[in-house]
């Protein structure tokens, strides 16, 4: 009988795709076009100062080195952290499914905690000995039962979350670097989900220390790694309301625990609940309304099965060789303004392809001169790089 290998990256392949991935205006979508256009990371960094210089870049973009990225996997291997890449076994066959992936996360502890079903549980940092004893309740009845508990590591419902699951797996997701564990006091947690068959996980760089803005992008990883979210204690305007938001958009069952009208902290996940959200009092209320979605083989996306390991199949994606001429690209730019404008719009209006149109706005985003929104929508900023 033969035996199939697991598709890896090459060493190469990996220092080139953590190069790419970490230089400036590079995110997950604009890295899956440029290694579609180009055929290989390795093409697609040769190939970033001319788009630059086509988008309108008044400086030119700063370029990870090969220094630089080898540095990175060395204090990786220090703190026993390794790269994944999209395609790649050990990959979360879930987080495959959401719009624009990461193409490279980095995990420390063992990578099986993925291969079970995951259900994150977030809430209130400041939360109440009641939600924090009902976290704790329901990751640990929900864990029992063969799933994956995925939280973001921060005080209140989240510690109770990863506490209760220790035993059976929890997966904490990092706004920063694997080695800039927030907050401090989390540390021995931490460590102790690393050592006991859980997993952490990030697609920021190590060194990374987490700033604000960073935490809607890790809460979109919460939501991707699991099969449905659950709120207890949020009040109106808090991340565990953002992260069931992304939850929604990626198709995910969102569920809340009901609390007190007259506490601020339920506000929020009272909210959900009016809005549709499935009642929670008990683990069998979210195992029950996940079961039939738990029995579904996980598939990535078409456009990264198979494909994802080999730079020659992933150029063969979608790609349209011919590029925009200058009127072209001052149709699309035209047709832009501060206002989120669907690209659908677009083609429609400059009469482009959909591969030329997205094509200048790869260079655009390059320049910094648009940003990207939910829902297939792009705006131009006001100021450019």
């Amino acid at each position: 009988m033969t035996t199939v290998k697991p598709r890896r990256l090459s060493d190469r392949q990996r220092l080139a795709w953590l190069r790419l991935i970490r230089s400036d205006n590079v995110g997950p979508s604009s890295f899956r076009q440029l290694v579609s256009r180009f055929g290989s990371a390795d093409a697609a960094l040769e190939a970033l100062p001319g788009l630059t210089r086509r988008g309108g870049a008044t400086r030119p973009l700063k370029i990870t080195s090969v220094s630089e990225a080898e540095r990175e996997l060395e204090l990786a291997e220090r703190f026993g952290v390794q790269f994944i890449a999209i395609g790649e076994s050990d990959y979360p066959p879930l987080l495959q499914q959401i719009d624009h992936p990461p193409p490279l996360v980095a995990v420390k502890g063992s990578t099986d905690v993925f291969k079970r079903p995951g259900v994150a549980i977030v809430g209130a940092r400041n939360a109440s000995l009641a939600g924090i004893k009902i976290a704790r309740m329901l990751a640990t009845d929900i864990g029992r039962q063969g799933f994956t508990i995925v939280s973001g590591l921060a005080r209140g419902i989240d510690t109770a979350a990863h506490g209760g699951s220790l035993e059976t797996g929890t997966v904490a997701v990092f706004a920063g670097g694997l080695d800039k564990p927030y907050p401090n006091e989390n540390i021995p947690l931490a460590n102790a989900i690393a050592e006991q068959g859980g997993a952490l996980i990030s697609e920021m760089p190590l060194g990374w220390s987490p700033r604000a803005i960073d935490f809607p992008r890790r809460n979109r990883l919460i939501a991707g790694l699991s099969y449905g979210l659950v709120v207890v204690e949020a009040a109106q305007r808090s991340g565990s309301l953002i992260s069931a938001r992304l939850a929604g958009e990626q198709g995910r069952l969102v569920f809340a625990v009901p609390g007190s009208p007259l506490d601020q902290r339920s506000g929020g996940s009272n909210g959900l609940l009016k809005d549709g959200a499935t009642l929670v009092t008990e683990a069998d209320d979210v195992i029950r309304a996940l079961a039939p979605l738990v029995g579904e083989q996980v598939q990535p996306p078409r456009s990264w099965r198979k494909e994802a390991l080999s730079d020659a199949a992933v150029a063969a994606i979608e790609v349209d060789a011919e590029q925009p001429d200058d009127d072209g690209r001052s149709r699309v730019l035209e047709s832009l303004s501060p206002v989120p404008t669907d690209i659908d719009e677009i083609v429609r209006h400059t009469q482009l392809s959909t591969a030329q149109v997205q094509f200048v706005l790869l260079e655009l985003q390059l320049a910094g001169r648009i940003e990207r929104h939910s829902g297939n929508a792009v705006s131009l900023l006001e100021s450019g790089v």
